[in-house]
This record gives C-alpha cells, sequence and structure tokens, in this order.
C-alpha cells in the first residue's frame, strides 16, 4: 500500500514503503531440538503487533556433522517450512565457499524452503569476489525455481580478506547485513591477539578488534543496511551479556547482536531498545512536525527540522521492532495506514 503524503517515511526518506528493520537479535541453532526450542520461545515472545522479537539462524556450518551435511540440511530446510515457523524470520547458514558442500546446503535450501526464508548467511568470505560467487549461485537457483523473489543475504566478515574488502562487500546487490565474526577473526591472527580479546572487556579494548568493528559498522551504515555484532561468550551473566550488547550498541554502532543460547536473548533486546524518556520526546517532535507541515520547529526551547525528524523516526521504528508498546495515538499517527496493510 502506498502511503500518504503525510507518513514520515514518504516526507523524511522519499519512501513509499515503510522501511523494514530487522529485529535485533539474531539467535543461532545448529540441532533440531535447539531450533525447535528457539520457534517455541519466538512465539511466546512476539511482540504486540504479533512480529517476532528475534530471528532464528539454522546453522548448516558449524551444525552439521562431516558426513552428514545433506541431511543436516534438509532437516533445517523442512523446519523452515513448518508450522512452528509462525513469522517467516528464520534463515539458514550455509557451509563457506571453499567447503565442498555449500552449492549443496544452496541447493537444498531453496529447493525446500525458498519461498520462506527470511535470509542466507555466508561465513568466512575472503574476498568480496567470493561472495559475490554464492550470490550468483543463490540468483541462479532462485531464477530456476521460478522463486520470484531475491533472498536477502547476511554475510559474515570474520577474515583478514573480508576485512580489507568490507566497504565492497557491503554495497553488493542483495546484502542485508554485515555480521561481525569476532572468534574467527582472532583466530585468523594465529596467536597474535590473545584469546582475552574473544571476550569481555579485551573485545571492546583490543586496537585490532576495535578496527574492525568499527570498519564493519561504518561500512554496513554506509551502505543502508544492518551491522550485526557478535555474540558474547557469557551464556548465564546477564548482566555481563546486557553490558555486551549495550556497548555494541552505544559505542560501536551495531544495531543487531547474535545470540547462542536463549539466556542471551532478553538482556540483548533490553540494551538494543531505545531509552523510554526518547521515545516519548520523539513522539512530541513528530506530532508537532506533522501539524507544522514538516517544517521546522521550536520544541523545548530547541530548533528541530528534517535532520532531527529522521533521527526520531527511525527511533520510533527502533522501539517498534525491539518490541516497545507505543502509545495508541503514536501508532494511530504514524502506522495506522502501514498496519492496514
Amino acid at each position: 500500500m502506498t502511503q500518504p503524503p503525510q507518513f514520515p517515511d514518504f516526507v523524511l526518506f522519499g519512501r513509499t514503503e515503510p522501511r523494514a528493520i530487522l529485529p535485533v537479535v539474531d539467535h543461532y541453532a545448529g540441532s533440531e531440538k535447539t531450533i525447535l526450542r528457539a520457534l517455541l520461545l519466538q512465539q511466546k515472545m512476539s511482540s504486540e503487533s504479533g512480529a517476532a522479537l528475534f530471528d532464528v539462524t539454522c546453522d548448516c556450518e558449524d551444525g552439521a556433522k562431516t558426513g552428514m551435511e545433506a541431511a543436516h540440511a534438509t532437516m533445517c530446510a523442512n523446519l523452515v517450512v513448518s508450522a512452528e515457523n509462525r513469522f517467516g524470520r528464520v534463515g539458514i547458514r550455509i557451509h563457506d565457499v571453499s567447503h565442498p558442500h555449500w552449492q549443496a546446503d544452496l541447493q537444498i535450501a531453496l529447493e525446500i524452503a525458498g519461498k520462506e526464508l527470511a535470509f542466507i548467511t555466508l561465513p568466512k568470505a575472503r574476498a568480496a569476489a567470493n561472495v559475490a560467487q554464492q550470490i550468483g549461485l543463490l540468483r541462479q537457483l532462485e531464477a530456476s525455481l521460478d522463486l520470484q523473489r531475491a533472498i536477502p543475504v547476511h554475510v559474515l566478515i570474520e577474515t583478514h580478506g573480508a576485512l580489507r574488502e568490507v566497504w565492497q562487500i557491503a554495497t553488493l546487490a542483495g546484502v542485508e547485513s554485515l555480521d561481525f565474526g569476532l572468534m574467527d577473526f582472532v583466530s585468523d591472527h594465529q596467536g597474535a591477539i590473545p584469546a582475552a580479546a574473544m571476550q569481555s572487556p579485551g573485545q571492546f579494548s583490543h586496537p585490532l578488534i576495535v578496527r574492525a568493528k568499527c570498519e564493519v559498522a561504518a561500512a554496513a551504515h554506509a551502505a543502508g543496511i544492518t551491522p550485526t555484532h557478535n555474540v558474547s561468550t557469557e551464556l548465564e551473566n546477564t548482566d555481563v551479556i546486557l553490558n555486551d550488547a549495550h556497548r555494541a550498541r552505544q559505542e560501536f554502532a551495531f544495531m543487531r547482536m547474535w545470540s547462542i543460547h536463549p539466556n542471551q536473548i532478553p538482556p540483548i533486546l533490553a540494551a538494543m531498545r531505545p531509552d523510554l524518556s526518547e521515545i516519548h520526546a520523539a513522539a512530541d517532535i513528530l506530532a508537532e512536525a506533522q501539524a507544522s507541515g514538516w517544517g521546522p520547529i521550536r520544541h523545548q526551547g530547541r530548533l528541530h527540522d528534517r535532520a532531527s525528524y529522521r533521527y526520531y523516526w527511525n527511533l520510533l521504528c527502533l522501539a517498534r521492532i525491539t518490541g516497545i508498546v507505543l502509545a495508541e495515538e503514536i501508532r494511530q499517527l504514524f502506522w495506522h495506514d502501514a498496519d492496514q496493510k
């Protein structure tokens, strides 16, 4: 549905449809048991608008036993099309481009679940050409299977080569997320970076890790796609997980983060959510802006124009995707038509 001229996405960005924002948690699961558990939790934690608060990624790379790759990919794809996938927010990570089974992973995934896959994740690329090669086969399979859609691609940045060409990777057609792979990135330095940099506080202070995270986030934002932060190795202490996610969001501008255990999902959501006071300010400012025809306004003694309107509109969109219940008047003012789709 085309939005009316007053709709913020149209006024502020020229978009005729609301911008798609990825859920702020990407939860990885590698076995049938853990994937099913994640899908059940996804249902229990859905937002007040009925949307998924986190994505689920079925892992064919680390999840598959050697020699069982085809069976594992088939299991993952069948779960994508199962009744347990209520929201259509389930993706699959295939093997990397050097693995002999990556093409078969892709073939199986698309033949079984091509119409339902939320995304395909590509690991361990060593150059933009590797990513382009895998995307090329993905597009060929989509055409041959007459899927009539281009499945979004998430790319793991976890090697020297991928980091060197991260700006090129970010602009490849179809890429919607750059995911930083901390542990593989540290391992790729062959002992030059200490193991302490694989966890906090080292992951936020070691110069080479800080540089890598900044490059990934900057390249993603410049290309208009989502930067996704690496997982926290802490599984039980939610304060540590919360702090990791908070630093990823506030200090490094990551808009999404991996989880590998259900315990990690709530604290990551909490850290990624906007502050409630800022949400209320955003709603007031945008309501005044809309009432004044989107010209400059004075709000509580400060000037606001379309630059700040864009910031506050993005903030409200983020609030919504993270499950914050917005006041009815805000929803009616800005999302009424979008919610009728």
